[in-house]
């Protein structure tokens, strides 16, 4: 066993085998494969709605580009979402819009950005490549820097009279959309096994009390055994 997966088994020895088996399960859909990305949305409802999407479609990573906005999680909409997916600020700097696209390219990621002034939908782009989905502010969309560096634009089928969905709708159904070619496809699209164990560690520190202390302990103990 790793040292990860003998901290790992310790936390089990504390946690209630519901728990164990709610962790295993969920950690095993869970992927990083897709991100999302969300640019100034001002209504902190809308932004804990998408948290909450996230969690539910199993995405892990979500950033928040948050230039002369801040949000505030509310928990009552986010059900507690905030606490099991890893969520990635990008608020200093000159452009942290700019930063956060660039960091992601250079982690091999597709920028692909929602628009409804496109002909191409979700169900034309390539997901072989990681990609991240960018959505922008309900009134100005996304900002004219993200869209000149993005690699595609896509738009979801809309028949009435309005011209774009909520920003927390079209999360949902631009996830559901792509979760499910995900499930349907051969790409290797899940964390691999480590990246499950070192997950499930940071689940359990949030549910203990003084997690992180006892995660400190544990792994002190697990190396003297070493």
């Amino acid at each position: 066993m790793t040292v990860d997966e003998k901290v790992l088994a310790a936390f089990y020895d504390i946690i209630s085998e519901s728990k164990q088996e709610m962790y295993d399960r969920i950690a095993a859909d869970r992927t990083r494969h897709l991100v999302v990305v969300m640019e100034n949305i001002r209504k902190d409802h809308n932004a804990s709605a998408v948290m909450r999407t996230c969690d539910c479609f199993g995405i892990q990573d979500l950033h928040t580009i948050e230039k002369n906005v801040e949000y505030v999680v509310q928990r009552e909409i986010s059900k507690g979402a905030s606490t099991w997916i890893d969520l990635h600020s990008h608020s200093t700097g000159e452009n942290p819009g700019l930063e956060c696209i660039n960091s992601l390219k250079k982690q091999g990621y597709q920028i692909i950005c929602t628009s409804p002034h496109t002909e191409q939908t979700l169900d034309d782009i390539s997901l072989e490549q990681p990609t991240a989905l960018v959505f922008g502010t309900e009134i100005h969309g996304i900002s004219d820097d993200i869209f000149e560096v993005a690699d595609q634009t896509v738009r979801l089928p809309m028949y009435g009279f309005t011209e774009s969905f909520n920003v927390s709708v079209t999360a949902a159904l631009s996830l559901n959309t792509l979760r499910n070619r995900l499930e349907k496809s051969d790409i290797d699209w899940r964390l691999s096994h480590d990246d499950q164990v070192r997950l499930k560690i940071k689940w359990c520190t949030k549910i203990i009390r003084n997690g992180e202390a006892v995660e400190r302990e544990i792994r002190r103990r697990v190396l003297e055994k070493e």
